[in-house]
This record gives structure tokens, C-alpha cells and sequence, in this order.
């Protein structure tokens, strides 16, 4: 197994202190905060390890404060909810003795049901696209160093993006608000359905806010762009695989008021939805230089 992905189960394999709390250890990937990601990933984590025989299909997150990477994170769990089909859990992420994130997250047992779903966009596959899980240099050069420490850090998945960075139109063009990647962890897993739904939300953090800046994106805002992730929501509708190829297209509905509304669809290679992810985010421009 490669290191990156080996690290990154170690990440959310929590520490038990008591029933219904978990410690979890915290990564510097070069952003000025926890990643998201890592908090959810985590989250998600410890509740469903108070959770039998059932898998989670629903989570709904908000992050409160900034994470401090240099400390670890405590989990608590709220049984909210054992019933016949259903369980819910409540997870609140203490750092500090201050709340960072609090998570609803609800999980089913496994049955058959009506089925059906939207197409996956036309994308060209996977071996067709160059590896682009950083930046080109050309625009690596303009990015605050911290960004730059976080695309230049070794990665637990590798992206194949359907539209590239940017880096080649006009500075007059207007992107339109939506894109698709291709990902899959860097090596082979455990054939753990908690396992692969804990890494999809980890995973899910990458690029979508982003989404929301594309039409937006000009010199003028260099240095000055603020994003920061304010709540987070995913369904889970089918078994999926993180270790093969996964498509995520994504599009974000609106922009306003300094935030940032971002919607994605999660597809197998074969065509299946198995993940709807929403997110709300904080995107200001700093006034002044």
C-alpha cells in the first residue's frame, strides 16, 4: 500500500478514550487550517464506529472554527437514534475545549428498494487525461506560499481534471460554473464499505468550493481571494469504490453574499450515482492589497 493512502487510514483509525468519544490525531497539508476533509473523514469515523450492521447514508456538517493542525481533535457521539432500520448519530469535534464542527449523520440497513438515477455527463475517461493533481507552474507562481505548500505536498489520491487549471485562456474569458475530475486513491483497499465511505467524504472537500469562484477567477483577485468551507452535506446512494476511478461533477447554482453554493454528483466508472455532495462556503475578497 502506498504511504500516502497507508497515513491517511491511520488518520481516521481514532483513539477510543470512553464510550462515545475518540481522539483524532491532525495533518498540515499545507492549508492555513485543518483540512475539511480530515475533520469530516474523521467525524464520520467515530460515529460509525458506535454503529452494527448498518452503513451510513446521509450527513449533514457544519465547521464552526478553524482547526489547529498542531493539536489533536476530540470527537463526541450522541446516540441519538437505534430503531428498526435506521440509526442517527450526533458527532460534536471539541478542540481546545471550544466546538470546531458538529455533524449529523444517519445510517440504514442495507435493503433493495426502487432504483433509479440521472446519466453521467459525457466525460473522456481516465487514461485519456494527464495527471493534474497540482497546478501547472504558470499559475503555481501566483499563489500565496501556503497554497503552494499544499499542492506541493504528496497526496492520497490522484485527479484527471476533464477541463485543465485555466491556465490557457484569455484573462477576458469567463468560465462557466462547473467542472468535472476523475480521482481514486493512490493504492488498493480493503473491501470495507464504512471504509470507502469514510474516505469519499475526506475526499469530497477537494475542489468544490472552488466551483463556485470559476466565472469569477481574475488577476484582479490575486492574493485576495477568502474561502473557507461554512457546511457540508452528502448522500450516499450505491456501494462505491474510492480505489477505482470515481467522477465527480460538479456545478455551483449561485454565488452571493460572500458565499459560495457548490452541488456535485458522485459516478462509478460504469456509470452509477452512488453520491450526491452539496456544500456552502465563505468566498470574500479581502478590500485593499
Amino acid at each position: 500500500m502506498e504511504a500516502e493512502i497507508a497515513d491517511l487510514l491511520n488518520l481516521l483509525e481514532l483513539e477510543q478514550l470512553e464510550v462515545n468519544l475518540f481522539r483524532g490525531e491532525s495533518r498540515d497539508v499545507g492549508s492555513p487550517q485543518v483540512f475539511g476533509g480530515q475533520v469530516l473523514g474523521q467525524a464520520l469515523s467515530a460515529a460509525s464506529a458506535t454503529v452494527a450492521g448498518r452503513v451510513v447514508h446521509s450527513l449533514h456538517a457544519y465547521f464552526l472554527r478553524r482547526g489547529d493542525f498542531n493539536a489533536p481533535i476530540v470527537y463526541q457521539v450522541d446516540r441519538s437514534l437505534d430503531g428498526h432500520s435506521f440509526s442517527n448519530r450526533r458527532v460534536v469535534a471539541i478542540q481546545h475545549g471550544e466546538q470546531i464542527f458538529n455533524m449529523a449523520a444517519s445510517f440504514q440497513v442495507v435493503e433493495e428498494g426502487l432504483d433509479h438515477q440521472i446519466d453521467m455527463p459525457p466525460v473522456p475517461l481516465p487514461e485519456e487525461l494527464p495527471d493534474q493533481s497540482a497546478p501547472p507552474p504558470e499559475i503555481v507562481k501566483y499563489m500565496p506560499e501556503r497554497l503552494k505548500q499544499f499542492f506541493a505536498q504528496p497526496r492520497p489520491f490522484t485527479f484527471r481534471l476533464v477541463q485543465a487549471f485555466g491556465s490557457e485562456r484569455s484573462p477576458a474569458e469567463r468560465l462557466d460554473p462547473a467542472r468535472q475530475i476523475w480521482f481514486k486513491a493512490v493504492g488498493q483497499l480493503p473491501d470495507d464499505e464504512r471504509l470507502h465511505r469514510n474516505l469519499l467524504a475526506y475526499a469530497s472537500d477537494f475542489f468544490l468550493l472552488g466551483t463556485a469562484t470559476l466565472p469569477h477567477i481574475t488577476s484582479e483577485f490575486e492574493g485576495r481571494l477568502v474561502m473557507a468551507s461554512l457546511d457540508h452535506a452528502m448522500w450516499f446512494h450505491r456501494p462505491l469504490r474510492v480505489d477505482d476511478w470515481l467522477l465527480y461533477a460538479m456545478e455551483s447554482p449561485s454565488a452571493s453574499g460572500a458565499r459560495g453554493f457548490a452541488q456535485a454528483g458522485v459516478f462509478s466508472r460504469d456509470g452509477r450515482l452512488v453520491a450526491t455532495i452539496a456544500q456552502e462556503g465563505l468566498v470574500r475578497i479581502k478590500r485593499g492589497t
